[in-house]
């Protein structure tokens, strides 16, 4: 494998819209929610690696999930783990990794990717994770991975094509980006799906160390700025209280507002290898194989399900009997210390953690 290709897994979210499985303490990167056997963070590791060296992965998060990545990923060198203070967003998180990878090796191309998304398809995945790391070796551009709508999801960011800036990549055609959009409301995704010019934005960036700190330096001045200043304290004692001040000190902001909708160096590459992002209960009831012929998912390991159709019920496997009647379009989740059930609407859980917050039961967060 080529030495100078890296990944850098960020492994930070919260997972609220998964609660009350997913916890501030164990967050759904964490967990094995689509029951696969693996975590989403083991199962984004493997994939990885069958393109980029095992040792040249990085892992980014909360101080308080290393124990929890060393338990899942032992094998990952402690250096490989860079652990943040405090919430920043996507743009501090991966010019953490980057500044601090330059060090080792300046001719790095990197590959970024959340920990938490789904791929079906991970053969056609692999060969564009490897089309794409080759082409920014010896190029400037910043590609993102662009995934073709199979319907206007709401949940999803978009990226608009320009069509008529086109190169091709292995006889694959590449894009200049010409708008970022987040999460449209209906009628907008509709008329996005419409035109044929928008894909979802998959949150992948791949780009060379150089070109991507170049950009940084440019939209993100003072951010650059401060992590530039941290050269002698990679790879020793003093790295933790010099990102901890970095931290403090930084702005808030995602990679796609600080960086991709300001540099001219955005190209996206059209994808299609079975990805989601797996955001909320809707979208893992809608993925979700072996729906009974109601419609219902049913996980759990004795169960009674009568006049209940598109319903997604989640017992913990104890054997505890679930007997469930009249429900259509639920979710049903049974946790150690919650049972949630409610319409299967993502609004509900999001307001179910607010709601947590503002009663002062942040126990069961």
């Amino acid at each position: 494998m080529d030495k100078n290709r890296y990944c850098i897994i960020m492994a930070g979210g919260s997972g609220t819209r998964f609660w009350p499985m997913s916890r501030v303490a164990k967050p759904k990167q964490f967990l094995d929610i689509i029951d696969s056997g693996k975590t989403f963070l083991r199962m984004t590791y493997n994939r990885f690696t069958q393109t980029i060296p095992q040792e040249n992965v990085l892992i980014v998060a909360s101080e308080q999930y290393h124990d929890l990545i060393r338990e899942q990923l032992p094998q990952i060198p402690e250096e490989n783990i860079l652990l943040e203070p405090l919430k920043r967003n996507t743009a501090p998180c991966i010019a953490y990794a980057i500044y601090k990878l330059r060090k080792k090796n300046p001719d790095a191309t990197v590959v970024i990717a959340p920990a938490d998304h789904l791929i079906t398809g991970e053969q056609a995945f692999n060969a564009t994770i490897d089309r794409a790391l080759n082409f920014v070796s010896h190029n400037d551009h910043i590609l993102t991975i662009g995934i073709e709508p199979t319907r206007p999801d709401t949940n999803y960011g978009y990226i608009q094509m320009n069509r008529t800036s086109c190169r091709k990549v292995d006889g694959h055609p590449i894009y200049a980006v010409k708008t970022f959009t987040e999460k449209p409301d209906v009628e907008t995704a509709k008329l996005f799906c419409s035109t044929g010019e928008f894909l979802w934005n998959s949150g992948m960036f791949i780009s060379n160390i150089r070109s991507l700190i170049a950009e940084y330096e440019r939209c993100l001045p003072e951010m650059a700025a401060l992590f530039e200043a941290g050269e002698s304290a990679w790879y020793t004692p003093a790295e933790k209280s010099f990102v901890l001040g970095v931290y403090q000190s930084t702005v808030n902001i995602s990679i796609d507002y600080g960086v991709m909708e300001k540099t001219r160096k955005a190209w996206v590459l059209p994808a299609d290898f079975g990805w989601s992002d797996l955001g909320t209960w809707t979208t893992v009831y809608d993925l979700a194989p072996g729906k009974d012929e109601e419609g219902n998912v049913i996980k759990c390991r004795e169960s009674i399900v009568l006049e209940s159709k598109g319903t997604y019920i989640r017992e913990k496997k104890t054997g505890k009997l679930v007997v469930v009647r009249g429900l259509e379009d639920f979710l049903v989740i049974d946790t150690d210390d919650v049972l949630m059930i409610c319409p299967r609407n993502d609004k509900y859980v999001k307001d179910f953690v607010t709601d947590l917050t503002a009663r002062e039961k942040n126990r069961y967060l």
